[in-house]
């Protein structure tokens, strides 16, 4: 007995056609995902103007390194202890601190916790998820010299 085979299917030219505007068309919709969520998620700006900001840059550096500070931060059962200290290796009160607290792509779980500084160390209660974090500090020498450091924080599970 003869088994009759069907005829193979033919490709033609509107097969290729469609299948690469099919590809060439999950590619830009995937392009257009991806440049939706960069913006979405873009924080802002750092500052007004960046020219302006630059004139005062070395500035500001050559006095924050002359301070000669470094700064550390721990978390451990709902509690940051950040630390601050000089080139000598002890702890310094800083004249006005301000920290912020968030995630490194976001800005949605930003927030501004008070510090308690015990004599030692400064301390506040905070539950944060597991993760990457980072810890944005902004302090103030008793001379009026800032203190700008970011330091970057992982909490295991």
């Amino acid at each position: 007995m003869i088994q009759a085979h069907p005829e193979p299917r033919k490709i033609t030219g509107w097969h290729v056609v469609a299948v690469f505007v099919a590809s060439f068309g999950l590619i830009i919709a995937v392009n257009f995902l991806m440049a939706y969520k960069a913006i979405s998620t873009f924080p802002g700006l750092e500052v007004k103007n960046s020219y302006v900001a630059s004139q005062q840059f070395d500035k500001k550096r050559a006095a924050q390194q002359a301070l000669r500070w470094t700064a550390d931060v721990h978390y451990a059962d709902g509690q940051m202890i950040l630390s601050i200290k000089d080139q000598s290796g002890a702890l310094v009160q800083a004249d006005n601190l301000s920290v912020l607290v968030g995630r490194t792509t976001t800005v949605q779980n930003d927030i501004f916790p008070d510090f308690i500084f015990d004599g030692e160390r400064y301390r506040t209660n905070l539950r944060l998820a597991a993760g990457a974090w980072l810890v944005k500090l902004d302090a103030v020498s008793v001379d009026g010299v800032t203190f700008e450091q970011r330091l970057d924080l992982y909490i295991k599970d």
